[in-house]
């Protein structure tokens, strides 16, 4: 880390995101601050999947060696820290950190994420990643064919059932309490044979995050391999929205075609701005958000 405290382009969240909008700003030779806590999503996660040249290969691994790639650009800055607060200022915005740093920059791209809400099911925050998964793009071949469970209800259900059929005919839907499906959707998902088990959740068995079966509240149990679930979430970052920044109906950063926010000089990428969670996504978007940030700046400069 450099006693520099003024940059370019700060972005908030080192992940894959992040670092792939460092790499290309870095290579557009900008002054770059990177601030990240240190607490990807998918830490548990023991494979990446659906991303050539890193199929299966760790999460953190991947991560890692961006890192040194990205770094090997002088002008990029990494700094383990928490940024907590947010400001605009006359010439862009200014950020303050856990530990009590203060930065400046032009312009602000937030790669922070989302943070999973667990269910209050014993077991599941254990087995969240491993083998309790949300995308079946990224996790659905390893476990094709088998056992498994949809744990959702209402039109959540009805979406994962259609689409997780592709990977697995052996398919129950768990609602965890009263179906909240419409009659529609039931006798369609009942077509396709399909069960719908209403009962009460209370805890998933498994061997080290390796779910064997889901206990009831009346203690009988179901066996399966895999588990299906979109857990609730938030933005794992509050200050896009103290500085204005508005989020859609799903709870994400609102960014339009080039990333933007609805601020000014204010972007995002990776998951806290799109619905689709895979890392060969955030990758892109992120290289995408360097790219147009780059391109403002030059014709900024341009124009003075």
């Amino acid at each position: 880390m450099t006693d520099n405290k003024n940059f370019d382009v700060i972005i908030v969240g080192g992940s894959y995101a992040g670092l792939s909008a460092a790499m290309a700003l870095g290579r557009a030779l900008r002054n770059v601050l990177i601030i990240d806590s240190g607490l990807p999503c998918n830490r548990q996660t023991p494979h990446s999947h659906n991303f050539i040249t890193q199929d299966g290969e760790k999460p953190s691994v991947i991560a890692e060696k961006a890192k040194k790639q990205v770094l090997k650009y002088d002008t990029v800055k990494f700094l383990t820290d928490l940024a907590v607060d947010g400001k605009k200022t006359d010439k862009g915005f200014e950020i303050s950190t856990q530990s009590g740093k203060i930065f400046t920059a032009k312009k602000l791209v937030f790669a922070t994420g989302l943070k999973d809400t667990m269910l209050n099911i014993k077991g599941f925050s254990e087995c969240w990643g491993i083998s309790v998964i949300h995308c079946p793009y990224c996790h659905g071949y390893e476990v094709k064919n088998q056992k498994t469970g949809i744990l959702a209800n209402g039109y959540g259900a009805f979406h994962l059932a259609r689409l997780i059929r592709n990977w697995t005919k052996d398919l129950t839907i768990f609602t965890n309490g009263k179906s909240e499906l419409t009659q529609e959707q039931t006798d369609e998902i009942k077509r396709h044979n399909i069960s719908i088990v209403e009962k009460e959740i209370t805890a998933l068995n498994h061997k080290n995050g390796v779910v064997e079966e889901i206990v009831f509240s009346d203690n009988s149990t179901f066996e399966l391999k895999a588990i299906y679930s979109r857990p609730p979430f938030e933005q794992h970052c509050k200050i896009p929205e103290l500085l204005g920044c508005e989020l859609t109906e799903q709870g994400l950063i609102k960014v339009e075609g080039f990333q933007k926010t609805t601020v000014d000089n204010i972007y995002a990428c990776g998951d806290s701005s799109n619905p689709i969670r895979a890392v060969s996504y955030s990758v892109s978007t992120g290289n995408n958000t360097g790219v147009f940030v780059n391109n403002v700046m030059t014709e900024e400069e341009f124009l003075k």
